[in-house]
């Protein structure tokens, strides 16, 4: 099994890398952890409570959650898991201690991604990825979208030339 963490701001189109990952692992299992990477605060009470960090989690939609489970009823025979994880810490040997934690074998991220903070301690995972030593890759989320077009549906604008059988 490949377990693959994707970089997300958990907004809801964020899941979409679901179909390219699981049709170019085909037939291979995976799991897929989105993750979201926090500085650490300098604050010493901040510090203490890191291990009580169920406010981070208000980041994530209830609809986040729902489509992600409507994945994995989708995919059951290929989905493993799909999990939510953050990563607090700003340097590479902390973000490689993080990717061995979560047994990830690689990295995926949009082809078009834009980092996107959800909190002041955001930090652009971009910078721990290159250097990190794990397997990156760009995966074009709009190439096996799950909406199939089966014939064209727009309505020919006046002027246009429309071919006739």
């Amino acid at each position: 099994m490949k377990t693959v963490l994707v970089p997300t701001d958990f907004n809801v189109e964020s899941l979409k890398i679901i179909d390219s990952l699981v049709v170019t692992n085909k037939p291979q299992d995976i799991g897929i952890i989105f993750m979201h990477a926090f500085k650490l605060s300098d604050s010493i009470t901040d510090m203490l409570m890191l291990s009580r960090r169920s406010k981070d989690y208000e980041n994530i939609s209830d609809e986040f959650y729902a489509q992600a489970e409507a994945y994995k009823k989708k995919y059951p025979n290929h989905i493993k898991f799909i999990g939510v994880e953050y990563f607090y810490g700003s340097t590479v040997a902390a973000f490689k201690n993080f990717i061995d934690g979560c047994n990830a074998t690689c990295i995926a991220y949009p082809k078009e991604y834009n980092f996107k903070a959800i909190n002041k301690y955001s930090i652009n995972p971009n910078t721990l990825t290159k250097r990190c030593g794990c397997e990156v890759f760009e995966v074009d989320i709009n190439e096996f979208s799950s909406e199939e077009k089966l014939f064209e549906t727009k309505m020919p604008v006046e002027g246009e030339k429309v071919l006739s059988a």
